[in-house]
């Protein structure tokens, strides 16, 4: 490896570039202002103009969305998982067929792990610009995501058209399906009666972790969030940790894959072998494999980041660990 290849690739929240084009429902009035942003990872995008930050494989993708209050994402399903934590503002996640089987309202550094397979949405109900950072399962994410049949259609209203090969073509810019390809096919009514619609009382204890209380767990080592013995448990294909002031330590130590650094409060200083730089929330850490770091908070105040990295779980279905599980 190059020296190079040995140093940490940070993206900067400032330095984030957006894509207000990325999914089906762009144009639709509640939908066209938010913002998409592909950290690492090629996501699930269906742009082809989407800025990738990071294309380094890591078992993984990181993305984020940001939305003007009131703005929402339309009701999809994914294959692999979908974590989000709350980095800016106050969000509703909602989700079901119509997205009325339930919702939770969530804080920032809050942090939901969304089964797979049922049809979920967000939108930002806070009174400022929102920012929140996700995870999604597999490097290739899935290969795309479900939409519920009523966003195609009310897509096609304004202009935007999913072909069958996953792309997305803007017809108010000329654009129009090449030879051979066709328009997405909506589901199924039969199709449709396979996706779960489990109640707030099924999803929230198994899959949303409220920040307060694992940064209190967060000593004096980091509380283990998502992974077969975590606090919501899953083998996603990777594990998340929250490292506080707690349970930051100065002492060096490895991974033998990439892994990623993620501040939602305070500043934090990383150090490795030959470098040393400050995160703010927001910013985004790769981690190369087999190089020792440390992250320790470098101001007062509160301080956590989320830590990810992969495991050999291949990334699929939400994982029931012989429980009876909604989705």
């Amino acid at each position: 490896m190059t020296p190079e290849d040995m140093a940490p690739r940070i993206v900067r929240y400032g330095e984030l570039v957006p894509c207000r084009t990325a999914f089906i429902d762009a144009h639709t009035p509640g939908s066209n202002q938010k913002e998409n942003f592909t950290i690492i990872g090629g996501g699930v995008s269906e742009a082809a103009d989407q800025h990738v930050h990071i294309q380094i494989p890591h078992g993984f993708n990181i993305g984020a969305a940001g939305q003007p209050p009131y703005c929402r994402n339309s009701l999809h399903s994914h294959r692999t998982a979908e974590v989000f934590f709350l980095l800016k503002g106050r969000w509703r996640f909602f989700w079901g067929r119509h997205g009325d089987a339930g919702h939770v309202i969530l804080e920032e550094g809050d942090i939901f792990n969304i089964p797979t397979g049922i049809f979920r949405g967000f939108e930002n109900i806070g009174t400022d610009y929102g920012m929140i950072m996700a995870i999604l399962g597999g490097d290739d994410a899935g290969g795309g995501v479900v939409w519920a049949p009523q966003v195609i259609e009310d897509a096609k209203d304004h202009g935007l058209v999913l072909g069958d090969n996953g792309k997305l073509y803007d017809t108010k810019k000329g654009q129009a399906l090449p030879d051979g390809v066709k328009p997405m096919p909506v589901l199924s009514d039969a199709e449709l009666d396979a996706f779960p619609e489990p109640s707030a009382a099924e999803v929230i204890p198994r899959h949303v972790a409220r920040y307060l209380d694992i940064a209190a767990m967060a000593t004096p080592r980091p509380t283990k969030v998502i992974g077969a013995s975590g606090r919501l448990p899953d083998k996603p294909g990777f594990e998340v940790d929250l490292i506080t002031r707690a349970s930051a330590t100065e002492k060096m130590h490895r991974h033998d894959r990439p892994s990623v650094l993620m501040p939602v409060f305070g500043h934090w200083r990383i150090d490795w072998d030959g470098g040393s730089t400050i995160l703010a929330p927001g910013d985004t850490m790769s981690v190369p494999e087999n190089l020792d770091h440390s992250a320790m908070p470098s101001m007062t105040g509160e301080a956590a980041l989320y830590h990810v990295v992969g495991t050999d779980d291949p990334a699929g279905p939400t994982w029931t660990g012989g429980r009876s599980e909604p989705a």
